[in-house]
């Protein structure tokens, strides 16, 4: 048992997280939305082990420091097999079954399935959206929503209107009965009332039959209102329910300013669109915010994660670290390394989470660039942990030992001195 390491294999595995890292993003990019975060997650990390499996194989096979010459003599093409199994197979299912627990509802959240749509109607509407676009885009929005969510329409002017109660809209049949509704609304010249609006929905919020369903506002708004909130945002605060807002074309900063403020203060998030084209985008972005809770990245524009999120997150990359450590000593077959390996990937796995923690924002850039810090930090502590954790050369140690005592036994067995006597016992 000795400690040491093997540098080669520490530049071939960093090599093999860049570019499973690398690989890993280019992934999540062609991905359809449609796939289930826990497959995605699964092929992200089974990727990543697999790159570094190969990394690390090639290393050994180049100089085999630490598992021994008679490894790459006697047990090469059985590492050669155990690769896909070993890394691919195992970290696959690692992480699907880590991000399927990641998206379980913890610490009192509730996962949004039942989003109010609260539409200005006022007379301006007439000229920052003559064509209709904001139902077209809600319609878009409608259009994505699955089985599992209900969407209530409301109106709003001087007063605000009901149009809409909740309905499922899993259903073909669902989504049209909410179309056709949009199809009705018919132009006003009448003016704006945020408190009317606000108030409406959660109403109708507090009369569902299923309060344990999460529950969501979307304003859209082009103007101001003079109405006081202030009770109608506390109501919001006190049940813990989102209001995103999207401001078209506002002319006046005091608008943006409340509808910033309606946001901020929930729990949302403002989107500024300038052009009526741009509402299918902001209606986009508001509901990835809700169904994608990932492991290993953050929505841009979601809302603030509750703190049992983040440390499950940290947990997760301290197994994940673990689960690649034993791979590695699977796929070479040595129980020691795999206990090197895998005490390394603890530790490697706390540094990477430790990463992911102070580094996901919600940027494409910035994310994806902490997702490569953090493999290739998880990847260093393992393969330098050998200085920590002595290894041996496992299953070639044994039958090098068992060669030398079969010689042993033979050569005691066999050789005789002169006077006819064994030198064995």
């Amino acid at each position: 048992m000795q400690r040491k390491v093997n540098m080669l294999l520490l530049a071939f595995g960093l090599l093999g997280a860049a570019v499973g890292a690398v690989l890993g993003e280019a992934l999540m990019l062609a991905l359809p939305e449609s796939w289930p975060s826990y497959a995605a997650v699964g092929l992200y990390f089974g990727l990543l082990a697999l790159c570094i499996g190969l990394g690390c194989l090639i290393a050994e096979l180049m100089a085999p420091r630490l598992n021994g010459h008679s490894w790459r003599q006697r047990y090469a093409d059985w590492s050669w097999k155990l690769l896909l199994p070993a890394t691919f197979v195992l970290l696959f299912a690692v992480g699907a079954l880590l991000q399927f627990v990641f998206g379980l509802d913890f610490g009192g959240t509730k996962r949004v399935k039942d989003i109010v749509l609260v539409i200005d109607n006022s007379g301006s509407m007439s000229e920052t959206d003559p064509d209709g676009e904001r139902y077209a885009a809600a319609k878009g929005l409608i259009a994505k929503m699955e089985k599992d969510k209900r969407v209530a329409l409301i109106s709003f002017t001087d007063t605000a209107q009901l149009l809409q109660p909740f309905i499922s809209v899993g259903t073909k049949e669902g989504k049209e009965t909410v179309y056709a509704v949009m199809d009705g609304i018919e132009p006003t010249d009448e003016g704006t009332n945020f408190s009317e609006a606000l108030g409406e929905a959660v109403g109708i919020i507090d009369a569902r039959d299923d309060q344990h369903r999460g529950s969501m506002i979307i304003l859209l708004s082009d103007g101001f209102s003079e109405s006081s909130i202030a009770e109608q945002l506390n109501q919001l605060q006190s049940r813990g329910i989102a209001a995103h807002a999207i401001g078209l074309k506002v002319g006046y900063s005091g608008g943006i300013a409340l509808l910033e403020e309606i946001a901020e203060s929930t729990g949302g998030r403002y989107y500024d669109v300038a052009q009526s084209d741009g509402l299918a985008a902001a209606f986009q972005n508001i509901y990835m915010t809700i169904d994608n809770r990932m492991l290993h990245s953050l929505n841009a524009g979601a809302p603030e994660e509750h703190d049992i999120y983040k440390m499950l997150r940290i947990l997760s990359y301290v197994i994940i670290g673990a689960a690649i450590g034993l791979s590695l000593g699977l796929l070479f077959d040595n129980r020691y390394l795999a206990l090197s390996f895998g005490i390394g990937g603890v530790a490697g796995g706390l540094l990477a989470g430790l990463i992911m923690h102070a580094g996901l924002s919600g940027g494409a850039l910035q994310d994806g660039l902490t997702r490569v810090a953090a493999a290739l930090a998880m990847t260093a502590v393992i393969a330098l942990f050998t200085l920590v954790v002595p290894v041996g050369e496992g299953k070639t140690s044994n039958k090098r030992r068992a060669d030398a005592l079969a010689h042993s036994d033979g050569g005691s067995r066999g050789g005789r001195s002169r006077n006819g006597r064994s030198h064995g016992f």
